[in-house]
């Protein structure tokens, strides 16, 4: 597995999840597994089996999320106030549509195009980082299909305790 970029916010998020993966949901499925195997004959005992699949899947996540903080390479903002980088908002024009559409950067792990949350790997993340208010920008797919998109509004986002959080 290749290192997976994340912030330090994206690895507390893991973080907690695994805990709660091994500590609370792991003895509530063995509870569900004894509950359900001491009604008799399990061959035929659907609660047996859901709850087993469940127990499967729930070990397969913790696997998931463990190799995924085990791979982790934190990354920072080091972009400019001024710049487009790490989750920052941006509302973009689209000249070729005559639309507008506002995308937050993000992590990959964090990318979801359906909420509008666009990879900072992704062509359009890596065209808009480091990229100022006003600048047109040609966004580069492949090697058949590129297009423009003007940046009209950034508003960087602050972490918790009111810093500005950074990208790379």
């Amino acid at each position: 597995m290749a290192k997976e970029r994340m912030t330090k916010a994206d690895i507390e998020k893991i973080e907690a999840e695994l805990e709660h993966r091994k500590v609370d949901l792991r003895w509530k499925i063995a509870e569900a597994i004894r509950d359900a195997a001491a009604q008799g004959d399990r061959s035929e005992n659907f609660e047996y089996y859901a709850a087993k699949r469940e127990r499967s899947q729930n070990e397969g996540r913790i696997r998931y999320l463990e190799r995924l903080l085990k791979d982790a390479e934190v990354i920072t903002d080091e972009t400019a106030e001024d710049e487009v980088g790490l989750d920052s908002e941006v509302e973009l024009y689209f000249p070729e549509q005559d639309m507008s559409r506002t995308v937050k950067l993000v992590t990959s792990i964090r990318g979801d195009s359906l909420h509008d949350y666009v990879s900072v790997e992704a062509p359009l993340g890596k065209a808009l980082t480091g990229h100022r208010e006003g600048e047109r920008i040609r966004v580069t797919v492949d090697a058949g299909f590129s297009y423009e998109v003007e940046i009209r509004h950034i508003r960087k986002h602050v972490d918790e305790s009111g810093d500005r959080i950074r990208s790379y």
